[in-house]
Formats: C-alpha cells, sequence, structure tokens
C-alpha cells in the first residue's frame, strides 16, 4: 500500500491532543550500535569509564528484560514500523533484506502527523534510496551515513570516522571531525532552531560498531586490560567517547530548559559486538551467554533507561516485565497521548502503564527472535528464540528459565513439555498470519524513474544471491568477487533508463581494469580486476558490452517499461561471473 495512503489515513486519524503550547514532551530516542548489555558501568563493569550513562541509570525508569533484534537492520526496522522483522521484511543487514517496504508508516510519521517537528541523526540502515530514506519516512532533516556503517562500500568513499562526508537529507556535505561528535553536535543544532516546538529527534550512532576507529584518548585507558578483562581498547574507548557526548547533551538540555518535559531514552540495538570474545572468556557480559548475532539471551538483551521527569518517570526504578522493540510506538503514542491509527499495524504492547505506575503487568504474550542473515526468510523454528515471561524456548527444542539460569546451561524442556507445546504453537499461529504479508513473501523494490531521485546507486553490498557477503570498501579495493548479482528494481514510469556500471563509485572514480586517480586518506590498498565484458538482464532483455582499457563504466541504455523486475548485471572474466560492484540507474525520458 502506498505511504501516501497510509499519510492521508493518519491525517484522518491524528489531531494534536494538547491544547496548550509547549504541553507536549519532546522525545529523544538514542540508540547506539553493538553496545551489549555488558558494555556499561552501572550494569556492573568495573572497567568501563561510563560516567555520564551511569548517573542516568539512576535518575531512570530501566526495563531490565528488554528485548532487540541480534543484528542491526533487523532492530532498527522493528523500532520504525513497530512490527516484528519478519512482518516488515528487514530480516537481515544486507542481500536486498535491510530495507524498508515503500509504505511502512514509521515512528516518525506517527510523530510528524501529531505536530512534532522529527529529525535523525547517524546510521538509517533502512534504505539508501527514495521511497525508504530517512527523509522519506517521516523525518524532517537527516543526517547519516549510508548502509550499515561508516566506510562500508555504500556509504561515501573514503569515510574513516574521522572528517568525513555524510549526507544532509540526501546530499553529501564533509563534516569536520569525530562521527559520533558529529551527531550529537547536529543534534544540539536542531535542538537550538526548534526548541520552541515539539521535536522528536532519533540518534542511533554508528558507534562502537567496528570498524573500531577512536581518538587515542579514549582508548588509552583501557590498554593495560587488554587480553585480561578487555577484549578491546578501541570498543571501550568508543563507548566512552558516546558517554561523553551523552553528557554534553544533557548539559545543554538543562541549560535550555528542556530536560525536565523530554522524553530521554537510552538503548542498543543488540548484544556486544566486540565487548566480549568468541569464547565469552575475555569480557564482561553481565552474566549472560550470547553476544551479537545469538540467539542465546547476550544477543538480544539489552539496556533500556528512560526518563521523563515532568511525567514522573524517574527515580533509579527496575521493571522486569518482558518488553521488546516492537513496543516503543504504542508506548510513546501512550506516553505522548497519540492515536495511533488501525491501519498502523502493531506488534508490540503500550507498556506506558508500567512506567506510570498504572499496572504491575502487561497482558500475557510471547516475544519472538525471527532473524536470518540472509535473502531467504528466517527458519520457522530452527535458529529461533521464542520467549514468555522468564522462559527462553532455543530452536524449538531447547528451554529455559533465565531467571534461575542466566547462562542458559540447564535444558528442561523434557520437564516443561506442555510449556513448549504451547509456545510452539502460538510461533506457528505467529509465522501463519506473517507468511500472508506481502513483506515475507516479496523484495523490497528499488524504485527507479521517480522525480524524487533522478538517479538511483546500486552496490553489490545489497545484491541478492547465494555468495557471502561483500560489504566493505576494502573488499572491493581487494578485488574480492562473488555471485550476488541481483536487485528488486519497480520502474515508476514507462521509458528510456541509463543502466552504468562501474568497478568503483562516482566520487573515487576509475578504470574498470585499473585503480581510482585519488586513495581518500592514503587508506586502502588496491587489486586490479580484468573482466572481458559486462552483461545485464533486466525486464526480459540480455545486453552485453566488452570492456575496454580506459572505461570508467560500461553504460546500457534500455526501454522499460512500469512495474516490477529484477536486474541482473555481472562482470565477465573469462568463465567467470562476478557481481558488478557499483551501478547508476536514471531516466532519460520517453521511449521516442
Amino acid at each position: 500500500m502506498k505511504r501516501v495512503f497510509y499519510l492521508m489515513i493518519f491525517l484522518g486519524f491524528f489531531g494534536s491532543t494538547f491544547s496548550q503550547k509547549g504541553e507536549k514532551p519532546n522525545v529523544i530516542l538514542i540508540l547506539t550500535d553493538d553496545q551489549g548489555i555488558g558494555d556499561i558501568g552501572c550494569h556492573g563493569n568495573t572497567y568501563i569509564q561510563t560516567p555520564n550513562l551511569d548517573a542516568f541509570y539512576k535518575q531512570s525508569v530501566r526495563m531490565t528484560d528488554f528485548h532487540v533484534s541480534p543484528l542491526c537492520a533487523p532492530t532498527r526496522g522493528a523500532i520504525m514500523t513497530g512490527r516484528y522483522p519478519i512482518n516488515n521484511g528487514v530480516w537481515a543487514t544486507y542481500k536486498g533484506r535491510d530495507a524498508l517496504f515503500d509504505g511502512a508508516p514509521t515512528m516518525a510519521d506517527m510523530f510528524k502527523q501529531n505536530g512534532y517537528t522529527t529529525a535523525m541523526f547517524g546510521k538509517w540502515h533502512l534504505g539508501d534510496n527514495y521511497p525508504v530514506r530517512a527523509t522519506d519516512c517521516g523525518f524532517d532533516h537527516a543526517v547519516f551515513h549510508k548502509a550499515g556503517g561508516v566506510g562500508e562500500l555504500s556509504d561515501y568513499w573514503g569515510n574513516s570516522y574521522f572528517d568525513d562526508t555524510y549526507y544532509v537529507n540526501n546530499k553529501p556535505q564533509q563534516f569536520e571531525g569525530y562521527c559520533t561528535d558529529v551527531w550529537f553536535n547536529e543534534t544540539i543544532k536542531f535542538i537550538k532552531e526548534n526548541k520552541n516546538k515539539p521535536f522528536f529527534i532519533y540518534l542511533p550512532t554508528n558507534a562502537p560498531h567496528s570498524p573500531l576507529i577512536v581518538d587515542e584518548k579514549y582508548a588509552a585507558p583501557y590498554r593495560s586490560e587488554v587480553g585480561k578483562n578487555i577484549y578491546s581498547a578501541e570498543f571501550y574507548g568508543m563507548i566512552t567517547n558516546i558517554d561523553e557526548n551523552f553528557g554534553k547533551l544533557e548539559e545543554f538540555l538543562k541549560e535550555m530548559g528542556l530536560a525536565d518535559n523530554t522524553i530521554l531514552i537510552f538503548t542498543t540495538d543488540n548484544g556486544s559486538g566486540n565487548g566480549v570474545s568468541k569464547d565469552g572468556k575475555i569480557g564482561y557480559n553481565m552474566g549472560f551467554s550470547g553476544k551479537k548475532g545469538s540467539k542465546l539471551d547476550g544477543g538480544h538483551r539489552v539496556p533500556f533507561f528512560i526518563r521523563w521527569k515532568d511525567g514522573k518517570i524517574k527515580g533509579g526504578k527496575d521493571i522486569r516485565e518482558l518488553t521488546a522493540h516492537v513496543d516503543l510506538i504504542p508506548t510513546l503514542a501512550g506516553l505522548c497521548k497519540l492515536k495511533v491509527p488501525k491501519a498502523m499495524e502493531l506488534d508490540g504492547l503500550d507498556f506506558s502503564p508500567l512506567l506510570r505506575k498504572e499496572s504491575k503487568n502487561l497482558q500475557p504474550r510471547n516475544v519472538y527472535v525471527h532473524h536470518r542473515q540472509d535473502w531467504r526468510p528466517p527458519m520457522d523454528i530452527e535458529q529461533t528464540c521464542i520467549m514468555q515471561d522468564d522462559w527462553r524456548l532455543l530452536n524449538g527444542k531447547q528451554l529455559y528459565n533465565i531467571k534461575d539460569d542466566r547462562k542458559q546451561k540447564n535444558n528442561v524442556a523434557n520437564e516443561q513439555r506442555e510449556l513448549v507445546m504451547q509456545m510452539l504453537n502460538a510461533n506457528q499461529e505467529f509465522l501463519a498470519k506473517a507468511k500472508e504479508n506481502t513483506e515475507y513473501n516479496e523484495f523490497t523494490c528499488n524504485l527507479i524513474g521517480h522525480a524524487a531521485q533522478e538517479e538511483v546507486t546500486l552496490s553489490i553490498q545489497h545484491a541478492i544471491g547465494e555468495d557471502g557477503g561483500i560489504w566493505k570498501a576494502e573488499q572491493v579495493c581487494a578485488g574480492k568477487k562473488n555471485k550476488n548479482n541481483s536487485h528488486a528494481i519497480k520502474v515508476e514510469r514507462d521509458g528510456k533508463y541509463q543502466v552504468e556500471c562501474r568497478r568503483w563509485p562516482k566520487e573515487c572514480s576509475g578504470p574498470v581494469w585499473g585503480i581510482p586517480s585519488e586513495n581518500p586518506k592514503g587508506m586502502y590498498t588496491y587489486q586490479t580486476i580484468h573482466p572481458e565484458k559486462v552483461r545485464i538482464s533486466i525486464a526480459n532483455k540480455i545486453l552485453e558490452k566488452a570492456i575496454t582499457e580506459k572505461d570508467e563504466a560500461v553504460t546500457f541504455t534500455v526501454n522499460l517499461e512500469k512495474g516490477k523486475t529484477l536486474l541482473v548485471n555481472d562482470f565477465i572474466e573469462g568463465k567467470q561471473n562476478y557481481g558488478v560492484y557499483y551501478t547508476y540507474i536514471k531516466y532519460l525520458g520517453n521511449k521516442n
């Protein structure tokens, strides 16, 4: 269903529910990347320095059994839509499964239609092209990097965490300073400009996600403990830098007189990325097993702190009730007195009555982790986690009571067979509904030929295929090859289109057989490749062109009709075919 249709419904349902100017609370949602439940001092980690977050912890209400997805894009999609990854289509971080569907109403849409000014700063990771960029999904203002991380191959070429080029409302702009500092500084700048009207700010940092890059002054205090009690000094240093910026934001809100009527939330997107070693022997994980990517609690149980002084949500209180990322939209709607329309399908529950002390329990329900790092849908039972109160059912056959068995070592499935069957039956019913959805059965399409985006950029990072991923600029520089070569396309209008296939991105161009004329910041080592030609297949057309020594791009012109199709593009090198690294598509006009 088209986004415009949903927004019309929003307009019909939503009106201002506050009679006096200034009564609406501001909302700031901070989401850090790869910071696990143990990567913070207030959770008992005696090695990491997070004084500002520790102080916020003491002032906040803490949801101590809060769950997300085991990886970043699935969590972000669930937060923005209020729907589980298996219901919104974003269950992986690449291969065509890390972008929202056109028309999916978002948290930002909800706030915007209720009179809020909206902005996001940092890592979006829910689509690089129209109509699923942040600015297409309800945000009035957005400053962000592309893809899943700074320096990834779909991001602006040469970004390295310092003095990078980010996108301001989809236009590239160079910034000075460290990435996390930029996101917080831009947040403060935005608040200054919008302090007299209610605002919703989504602040998803890319740190402390790898690559682990931070000024040495932040990493240095941790170096003596590396290999003994700490897995990575840089990782902890990145978190300390986040903490420093969090403190600056708090002080600014106080100076502006906004702190008391601002709902401030701190949470993270999955389990620890580099705070715990793979075997779990080095690092602090608050006693849990599992880290990023795991179905064990350490992979998806994360910090969640919320404070709103004017709303009486404060004071260092713990709430143990099972909650999740899909609960945020209904909960914020409850706190801010926003009406959620029926057209916005939600999987979560409103836990604001718990925060307001109006209730002690939520209605009984299961919380689900269905996640698969592939274009294929998640498996029904294998590689899943079903949660109910303190129970965790993994892979349909391992049952743990997390309250009594935090490490998840004691499988009690045989002693609790009735409970296992009840949870599996609920899962089957949940899946049956999910499999009826377009989001489950179809790919998100890259829309070409729309006036909102003259040229669409596709990269092998988001290509569908059977091989492992290529997502780092270094992999492209090394000439890594794989067979991921397909992109789901939706043609907006009939006409003539230019399809341009490249080895290197336009902002750092070079010959297909050579290397770029510039090496940004001297950061890459290059390896040449020598494909003889390029082949593309689109809308039942197969076209080939030879590559010459000086070609920076191989360009095709094709007539396309409105509708959905699949673009398959390959470099051909002898008997070997491998996916094209960068593809640019633009509308040239009508067929005549």
